[in-house]
């Protein structure tokens, strides 16, 4: 999903057709307050990238304000910013991007190199919710967990595990299958490549 947050109804209007004939699903926002408030009572389920197209001056809360409140909610991998202006100077943009920016645009700008952009930067926002979920997952599991995984990652039997650890093979047996439940895969292959 695309968020297009720009004060200029005629910016955010000509962005809208721009994403939708691309194929791209765009919601435009006012503001940055109007984004926040979507923001904070969306439910963020599924694997669905989000980016945004943001505006850098804007009043009350400037584009620059708004980014650096969702990095510090860490929101710049999951929603990456890609700033449009038409004040643009150099210093602004390197700094934005040294900070976790996704790109920099000034208007005008190249419809089809910014479209580009904005499909790189909802792609890496789907990856960093799938390493994120992985994270979760993997944070879940005991401490005796991990190293029946990381054994099982080694490519080794369960006899072996159970020999290495101490520990019964029906334990092994049972571990194997909370980790294999906790991180939703059904094999050693799966999981191997869900942790590559």
């Amino acid at each position: 999903m695309l968020h297009i947050i720009d004060d200029e109804e005629v910016i955010r209007d000509s962005l809208l057709w721009l994403a939708k004939s691309r194929g791209i699903p765009a919601i435009p926002h006012e503001n940055g307050k109007a984004f926040l408030t979507m923001l904070d009572t969306m439910t963020r389920t599924g694997t669905q990238g989000h980016a945004l197209l943001l505006d850098v001056r804007m009043p009350d809360l400037s584009g620059i304000a708004l980014f650096d409140l969702l990095a510090t909610r860490g929101l710049t991998q999951t929603f990456p910013v890609i700033f449009l202006t038409g004040h643009g100077d150099v210093p602004m943009a390197v700094d934005a991007l040294k900070r976790g920016a996704f790109d920099f645009f000034e208007k005008p700008f190249n419809d089809n190199k910014l479209m580009d952009r904005v499909q790189e930067a909802l792609i890496a926002s789907e990856e960093a919710i799938a390493s994120a979920a992985i994270h979760t997952r993997l944070a879940a599991l005991s401490s005796r967990e991990r190293e029946v995984l990381d054994l099982i990652l080694e490519g080794k039997m369960n006899k072996v595990i159970a020999d290495k650890l101490g520990i019964s093979m029906r334990t092994v047996e049972v571990h194997r299958a909370h980790i294999f439940e906790k991180m939703n895969v059904k094999t050693a292959v799966e999981l191997a490549r869900l942790l590559k």
